[in-house]
Protein backbone atom coordinates (compact mmCIF):
# COMPACT_ATOMS: atom_id res chain seq x y z
CA UNK A 1 0.00 0.00 0.00
CA UNK A 2 1.20 3.45 -0.97
CA UNK A 3 0.94 6.06 1.68
CA UNK A 4 -2.24 7.97 0.06
CA UNK A 5 -5.11 5.90 1.78
CA UNK A 6 -3.30 6.41 4.91
CA UNK A 7 -3.26 9.57 4.24
CA UNK A 8 -6.81 10.17 3.31
CA UNK A 9 -7.99 7.68 6.32
CA UNK A 10 -6.34 10.30 8.57
CA UNK A 11 -7.68 13.41 7.11
CA UNK A 12 -11.61 11.39 7.07
CA UNK A 13 -10.68 11.01 10.37
CA UNK A 14 -10.08 14.35 11.55
CA UNK A 15 -12.87 15.56 9.68
CA UNK A 16 -10.81 17.57 6.94
CA UNK A 17 -10.03 17.53 3.41
CA UNK A 18 -7.07 16.96 1.49
CA UNK A 19 -4.87 19.78 -0.35
CA UNK A 20 -2.81 18.76 -3.10
CA UNK A 21 -0.36 21.33 -4.90
CA UNK A 22 0.99 20.36 -8.61
CA UNK A 23 4.55 21.78 -9.60
CA UNK A 24 6.45 20.78 -12.33
CA UNK A 25 9.71 19.28 -11.61
CA UNK A 26 12.61 21.48 -12.57
CA UNK A 27 10.59 24.46 -12.79
CA UNK A 28 11.88 26.86 -13.01
CA UNK A 29 14.85 25.25 -12.19
CA UNK A 30 15.85 21.68 -10.77
CA UNK A 31 17.78 22.94 -7.82
CA UNK A 32 14.58 24.79 -7.08
CA UNK A 33 12.08 21.46 -7.17
CA UNK A 34 13.08 20.00 -4.21
CA UNK A 35 12.69 23.01 -1.94
CA UNK A 36 9.54 23.84 -3.46
CA UNK A 37 8.50 20.60 -2.11
CA UNK A 38 9.26 20.96 1.27
CA UNK A 39 7.55 24.56 0.92
CA UNK A 40 4.18 23.08 -0.20
CA UNK A 41 4.54 20.66 3.08
CA UNK A 42 5.54 23.20 5.49
CA UNK A 43 2.37 25.00 4.17
CA UNK A 44 0.18 22.50 4.92
CA UNK A 45 -0.12 20.62 1.64
CA UNK A 46 -1.27 16.67 2.16
CA UNK A 47 0.13 15.39 -1.09
CA UNK A 48 1.73 16.56 -3.86
CA UNK A 49 1.62 16.01 -7.60
CA UNK A 50 4.76 16.26 -9.27
CA UNK A 51 4.61 16.80 -13.12
CA UNK A 52 6.60 14.96 -15.33
CA UNK A 53 7.65 17.68 -18.25
CA UNK A 54 6.48 16.71 -21.32
CA UNK A 55 6.85 18.40 -25.36
CA UNK A 56 3.37 18.30 -26.33
CA UNK A 57 1.42 18.23 -22.73
CA UNK A 58 -2.14 18.45 -24.99
CA UNK A 59 -4.14 18.24 -21.75
CA UNK A 60 -2.55 21.26 -19.96
CA UNK A 61 -3.22 24.94 -20.90
CA UNK A 62 -0.28 27.48 -21.10
CA UNK A 63 0.83 28.19 -17.62
CA UNK A 64 1.48 24.38 -17.02
CA UNK A 65 2.93 24.53 -20.57
CA UNK A 66 5.20 27.24 -19.95
CA UNK A 67 6.67 25.18 -17.01
CA UNK A 68 7.28 21.96 -18.77
CA UNK A 69 9.08 24.22 -21.73
CA UNK A 70 11.37 26.09 -19.01
CA UNK A 71 11.45 22.33 -17.34
CA UNK A 72 12.71 20.66 -21.04
CA UNK A 73 14.83 23.26 -21.69
CA UNK A 74 17.24 23.24 -18.66
CA UNK A 75 17.24 19.26 -19.52
CA UNK A 76 14.90 17.77 -17.14
CA UNK A 77 14.21 13.88 -17.83
CA UNK A 78 11.89 11.35 -16.35
CA UNK A 79 14.94 9.84 -15.12
CA UNK A 80 15.89 13.02 -13.40
CA UNK A 81 12.53 13.54 -12.36
CA UNK A 82 12.60 10.17 -10.16
CA UNK A 83 16.18 11.66 -9.03
CA UNK A 84 14.55 14.81 -7.21
CA UNK A 85 12.17 12.30 -5.65
CA UNK A 86 15.14 10.49 -3.82
CA UNK A 87 16.47 13.67 -2.65
CA UNK A 88 13.32 14.93 -1.35
CA UNK A 89 12.73 11.49 0.42
CA UNK A 90 15.96 11.87 1.99
CA UNK A 91 14.01 14.67 4.62
CA UNK A 92 10.49 13.85 4.27
CA UNK A 93 9.66 9.85 4.53
CA UNK A 94 5.55 10.56 5.23
CA UNK A 95 4.35 12.96 2.38
CA UNK A 96 2.52 10.91 -0.60
CA UNK A 97 4.05 11.70 -3.85
CA UNK A 98 2.01 10.96 -6.99
CA UNK A 99 3.87 11.50 -10.52
CA UNK A 100 1.54 13.11 -13.11
CA UNK A 101 2.57 13.24 -16.96
CA UNK A 102 2.44 11.78 -20.36
CA UNK A 103 2.47 8.04 -21.33
CA UNK A 104 5.53 8.67 -23.95
CA UNK A 105 8.19 9.17 -21.46
CA UNK A 106 7.45 6.94 -19.55
CA UNK A 107 6.88 3.93 -22.50
CA UNK A 108 10.48 5.17 -23.29
CA UNK A 109 11.91 3.49 -20.39
CA UNK A 110 9.75 0.76 -19.91
CA UNK A 111 6.96 -0.06 -18.23
CA UNK A 112 8.34 -2.49 -15.98
CA UNK A 113 12.01 -0.12 -15.25
CA UNK A 114 10.13 3.00 -14.66
CA UNK A 115 7.44 1.01 -12.10
CA UNK A 116 10.74 -0.35 -10.81
CA UNK A 117 12.70 2.82 -10.84
CA UNK A 118 9.74 4.55 -9.35
CA UNK A 119 8.99 2.42 -6.78
CA UNK A 120 12.74 2.52 -5.33
CA UNK A 121 12.71 6.50 -5.70
CA UNK A 122 9.55 6.80 -2.89
CA UNK A 123 6.53 7.68 -5.81
CA UNK A 124 3.04 6.48 -4.52
CA UNK A 125 0.79 7.11 -7.35
CA UNK A 126 1.27 7.78 -11.24
CA UNK A 127 -1.37 9.77 -13.28
CA UNK A 128 -1.10 9.22 -16.92
CA UNK A 129 -2.94 12.25 -18.27
CA UNK A 130 -3.42 9.77 -21.71
CA UNK A 131 -3.85 6.42 -20.71
CA UNK A 132 -7.41 5.87 -20.41
CA UNK A 133 -9.31 3.71 -17.95
CA UNK A 134 -10.27 0.99 -20.01
CA UNK A 135 -7.12 0.91 -22.00
CA UNK A 136 -5.09 0.83 -18.70
CA UNK A 137 -5.22 -2.63 -17.10
CA UNK A 138 -1.42 -3.67 -17.71
CA UNK A 139 -0.16 0.15 -16.40
CA UNK A 140 -2.82 -0.08 -13.01
CA UNK A 141 -1.17 -3.88 -12.47
CA UNK A 142 2.21 -2.92 -12.73
CA UNK A 143 1.66 0.05 -10.67
CA UNK A 144 -0.45 -1.86 -7.95
CA UNK A 145 2.23 -4.89 -7.78
CA UNK A 146 4.51 -2.58 -6.87
CA UNK A 147 3.09 -0.77 -3.83
CA UNK A 148 1.69 2.53 -5.78
CA UNK A 149 -1.62 3.86 -7.21
CA UNK A 150 -2.60 4.27 -10.44
CA UNK A 151 -4.65 7.30 -10.49
CA UNK A 152 -7.04 8.55 -13.24
CA UNK A 153 -8.35 11.47 -14.63
CA UNK A 154 -12.35 11.63 -15.04
CA UNK A 155 -14.01 14.84 -16.60
CA UNK A 156 -17.72 16.28 -16.91
CA UNK A 157 -17.86 14.19 -20.09
CA UNK A 158 -17.23 10.80 -18.30
CA UNK A 159 -19.82 8.51 -18.84
CA UNK A 160 -21.47 6.55 -16.34
CA UNK A 161 -19.10 3.63 -17.96
CA UNK A 162 -15.95 5.40 -18.10
CA UNK A 163 -16.56 6.30 -14.19
CA UNK A 164 -17.04 2.71 -13.63
CA UNK A 165 -13.60 1.29 -15.83
CA UNK A 166 -11.64 4.21 -13.51
CA UNK A 167 -12.91 2.84 -10.03
CA UNK A 168 -12.04 -1.12 -11.41
CA UNK A 169 -8.32 0.34 -12.30
CA UNK A 170 -8.02 3.29 -10.19
CA UNK A 171 -7.20 3.22 -6.46
CA UNK A 172 -5.68 5.76 -4.23
CA UNK A 173 -8.14 8.57 -5.30
CA UNK A 174 -9.77 9.50 -8.67
CA UNK A 175 -9.05 13.14 -10.17
CA UNK A 176 -11.82 14.86 -11.25
CA UNK A 177 -11.06 17.59 -13.87
CA UNK A 178 -14.10 20.10 -12.65
CA UNK A 179 -14.21 21.62 -16.55
CA UNK A 180 -14.13 20.51 -19.76
CA UNK A 181 -10.74 21.51 -21.49
CA UNK A 182 -7.51 22.32 -20.57
CA UNK A 183 -5.38 23.09 -17.17
CA UNK A 184 -6.23 26.19 -16.19
CA UNK A 185 -8.92 27.21 -18.26
CA UNK A 186 -12.40 28.99 -17.14
CA UNK A 187 -14.27 29.50 -14.24
CA UNK A 188 -15.99 26.44 -11.37
CA UNK A 189 -19.48 25.59 -11.99
CA UNK A 190 -19.88 24.63 -8.09
CA UNK A 191 -23.46 23.01 -9.10
CA UNK A 192 -22.40 20.92 -11.63
CA UNK A 193 -19.45 20.13 -9.08
CA UNK A 194 -21.85 19.39 -6.41
CA UNK A 195 -23.97 17.07 -8.69
CA UNK A 196 -20.90 14.69 -10.24
CA UNK A 197 -18.62 14.51 -7.04
CA UNK A 198 -21.16 11.49 -5.05
CA UNK A 199 -22.01 9.85 -8.24
CA UNK A 200 -17.99 9.18 -8.34
CA UNK A 201 -17.56 8.35 -5.27
CA UNK A 202 -20.79 5.59 -5.76
CA UNK A 203 -19.29 4.52 -8.76
CA UNK A 204 -15.56 4.17 -7.99
CA UNK A 205 -14.99 3.95 -4.08
CA UNK A 206 -12.81 6.32 -3.65
CA UNK A 207 -11.75 9.69 -2.79
CA UNK A 208 -12.29 12.23 -5.23
CA UNK A 209 -10.39 15.08 -5.52
CA UNK A 210 -11.29 18.23 -7.41
CA UNK A 211 -8.98 20.52 -9.56
CA UNK A 212 -9.04 22.96 -12.66
CA UNK A 213 -10.49 26.47 -12.02
CA UNK A 214 -9.27 26.72 -7.91
CA UNK A 215 -7.19 30.29 -8.08
CA UNK A 216 -7.75 31.17 -4.24
CA UNK A 217 -8.86 30.66 -0.49
CA UNK A 218 -12.44 31.00 -1.15
CA UNK A 219 -12.54 28.48 -4.41
CA UNK A 220 -10.67 26.43 -2.47
CA UNK A 221 -12.75 26.11 -0.13
CA UNK A 222 -16.11 26.16 -1.74
CA UNK A 223 -14.83 22.47 -3.36
CA UNK A 224 -13.65 21.52 -0.05
CA UNK A 225 -16.75 21.93 1.24
CA UNK A 226 -17.91 19.30 -1.93
CA UNK A 227 -15.03 16.70 -2.36
CA UNK A 228 -12.37 14.99 -0.62
CA UNK A 229 -9.36 16.93 -2.04
CA UNK A 230 -8.48 19.88 -3.80
CA UNK A 231 -5.91 20.31 -6.24
CA UNK A 232 -4.40 23.35 -7.32
CA UNK A 233 -1.70 23.74 -10.11
CA UNK A 234 -1.94 26.44 -12.47
CA UNK A 235 -1.94 29.26 -10.03
CA UNK A 236 1.10 28.04 -8.36
CA UNK A 237 2.96 27.75 -11.40
CA UNK A 238 1.59 31.35 -12.02
CA UNK A 239 3.17 32.57 -8.57
CA UNK A 240 6.39 30.96 -9.82
CA UNK A 241 6.77 32.96 -13.01
CA UNK A 242 6.02 36.04 -10.97
CA UNK A 243 8.94 35.02 -8.25
CA UNK A 244 12.77 35.34 -8.25
CA UNK A 245 14.51 32.16 -7.40
CA UNK A 246 15.32 33.62 -4.35
CA UNK A 247 11.50 34.90 -3.06
CA UNK A 248 10.08 31.46 -4.97
CA UNK A 249 9.64 29.40 -1.64
CA UNK A 250 8.57 32.06 0.38
CA UNK A 251 5.83 33.30 -2.44
CA UNK A 252 4.67 29.79 -2.65
CA UNK A 253 4.36 28.81 0.79
CA UNK A 254 2.61 31.90 1.30
CA UNK A 255 -0.08 31.03 -1.26
CA UNK A 256 -0.28 27.54 -0.13
CA UNK A 257 -0.92 28.32 2.70
CA UNK A 258 -3.57 30.76 2.41
CA UNK A 259 -5.34 27.65 0.38
CA UNK A 260 -5.30 25.43 3.25
CA UNK A 261 -7.13 28.03 5.50
CA UNK A 262 -9.93 27.94 2.89
CA UNK A 263 -9.76 24.04 2.48
CA UNK A 264 -9.70 24.00 6.63
CA UNK A 265 -12.74 26.64 6.64
CA UNK A 266 -15.02 24.88 4.85
CA UNK A 267 -14.60 21.88 7.84
CA UNK A 268 -15.15 18.09 6.88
Amino acid sequence: MSRIQPTFERLQAARRKALIPFITAGDPDAALTVPLMHSLVEAGADIIELGVPFSDPMADGPTIQRASERALARGMTLRKVLELVVAFRAADSATPIVLMGYANPIEAMGLDKFADAAAAAGVDGVLVVDYPPEEASTFGAAMRARGMDPIFLLAPTSTDARIVQAGQVASGYVYYVSLAGVTGAGHLDIDAVARRIPQIREKTGLPVGVGFGIRDAESAGRIAALADAVVVGSRIIEELERSTPETACAQVKALVANLRRGVDAAGG
